[in-house]
């Protein structure tokens, strides 16, 4: 008795692990790349005749968006139902049945008489 408890214990535990788990497969890590580039600064004051104003700030980078994660398996159909046993055959007609044998003919059997 003691033994089946402990059989049937292992018995679940391996049923148990053989049922299909949902695997999360991590999504890959998020490359930012640049967006498009930022309107043009203001031209920069005027310095000495013939030099050029500074140049203006560099408009800040648009973010990417995340990865949307991956969903699950959808689950196996149903066994279909097991279909009818066939029919059983008949069974099949007797043979015919031999002729009596016949008696034997006038013969006389002498038993000699037990010795004294």
């Amino acid at each position: 008795m003691k033994y089946s408890v402990v059989f049937s214990a292992a018995l679940m535990s391996v049923a148990l692990t053989a049922c299909e788990r949902a695997v999360v497969v991590p999504s890959s890590p998020v490359v930012t790349v640049p967006g498009p580039a930022g309107p043009a600064g203001p031209t920069g004051a005027g310095g000495a005749s013939g030099s050029t104003g500074a140049t203006g700030d560099t408009g800040s980078t648009g973010y990417t968006g995340a990865t949307g994660a991956k969903g699950n398996t959808g689950n196996t159909g149903n066994t279909g139902d097991t279909g009818a046993t066939g029919n059983t055959g008949n069974t099949g007609n007797t043979g015919a049945t031999g002729q009596e044998g016949k008696t034997g003919g006038d013969t006389v059997v002498i038993v000699p008489a037990p010795r004294q």
